[in-house]
């Protein structure tokens, strides 16, 4: 069986993760055929030509529409800044490719919906990178919920912190741009939605705060610039179905390295998930005898797959890498038309549907229906 031939846009911190989970997806499921590294575009080719020797693919260009006309690349990873993707994306499509675009979107909704529809114009797949929604660990809570574990859901919270904005001397860079987006929704806050969105549902309607910690910020050079986005945002929503929600994000939290706190409270029970601990969570049910009830620890394990194909013994953990794995391997899936756990240009519009909802209720200052 040959292995797709695959493309890949960009080198940075994504653009490795990538490059990993096309070299790793095949030896970790062995259910695929191993796929060909076949282009790699930087944004020039020196850069290409040395990330290419790294990562394993066979050539390198400074031009990444040099990937288009490439009758053996089947696949093309998206991994470049936000305001790039757009472009990228539809003429990857246009030219028959399928397309792994991380997220978000687009900074900006059209360019969203240009690129949902240029994937249902080529009949391609077309998939977000939210690797989180691979954890086993939120597999198996959905799995909970579904089965009605906590009984009735009735409130969920959910917190996403880094502190990699929160150094007020940290130099203005591209993600304090209005043009790479409104900043902790649709650069950060796009995550913990995308766990909404495997979860329960899309977002019905919101309102929504911003925040600026820092006005302004440093340039290399000397001076500072206007930060043109907000670092913190606070969300009340109600869910599909009208469940009610708060969503929380900061990229100027101290101390906080990758933290996805998930809180889900039901009729019959409460289930806690933090990202920084993601090979456990904490299940609160309340049955048996009222002196043993307390919140129990549930460590990752074979039997929640798929961890067992990396790992044949619990409590080893997995990692942020791995998830990108599972995530490649579930493209595959959907590229071979079968049913795959993933977040098509449809579910990620509805995603970019809800963070510019959120925009607009913060710029009026009232409710806003999704």
């Amino acid at each position: 069986m040959t292995g797709l031939g695959i493309g890949l846009i960009g080198t940075g911190y994504m653009g490795k993760c990538h490059a990993l989970a096309w070299n790793n997806v095949a030896s970790v499921f062995g259910d695929v055929a191993r796929p060909r590294l076949v282009a790699l575009a930087e944004i020039n080719v020196e850069l290409a030509a040395k990330r290419a020797a790294e990562f394993g693919f066979e050539t390198a260009t400074g031009n990444w529409r040099d990937l288009l006309d490439n009758p053996e690349i089947d696949v093309i990873s998206v991994t470049t800044p936000n305001a790039f993707h757009a472009d990228m994306a539809i003429a990857a499509l246009d030219a028959g490719k399928h397309v792994w675009c991380e997220k978000p979107m687009a900074p900006a909704y059209a360019d969203a919906v240009r690129m949902r529809d240029a994937a249902a114009r080529a009949g391609r797949t077309a998939v977000m990178g939210y690797n989180y929604i691979q954890n086993p660990m939120i597999r198996h809570i959905r799995r909970l919920i579904d089965e009605g574990a906590i009984g009735t859901v009735n409130h969920v919270r959910v917190e996403m912190d880094e502190d990699f904005m929160a150094d007020p001397f940290v130099p203005f860079y591209w993600k304090s741009e209005a043009a790479s987006g409104y900043g902790a929704l649709d650069d950060f806050a796009v995550h913990p939605l995308s766990l909404l969105l495997t979860l329960f549902g899309h977002v019905e309607t919101v309102v929504a705060d911003l925040v600026k910690p820092y006005a302004e910020r440093p340039l290399k050079g000397g001076g500072t610039r206007s930060v043109e986005n907000h670092d913190v945002a606070s969300v009340l929503m109600t869910l599909q179905g009208g469940l009610s929600a708060v969503l929380m994000a900061n990229r100027s939290a101290w101390g906080r390295k990758g933290r996805i706190a998930l809180q889900v409270f039901g009729s019959a029970g409460s289930i806690l998930f933090d990202q920084e601990r993601m090979n456990e969570f904490q299940i609160y049910e309340t049955g048996g005898r009222a002196e043993e009830q307390g919140f129990r620890t549930v460590l990752a394990a074979p039997h929640h797959p798929p961890y067992d194909r990396f790992i044949p013994a619990p409590g080893h953990g997995l990692g942020f890498n791995d998830l990108k794995v599972i995530e490649c391997r579930e493209l595959i899936a959907a590229i071979g038309g079968d049913k795959a756990h993933v977040i098509d240009f449809e579910d990620g519009l509805r995603i970019e549907q809800s963070v510019h909802a959120m925009a607009r209720s913060f710029a009026e200052r009232r409710w806003v229906a999704v």
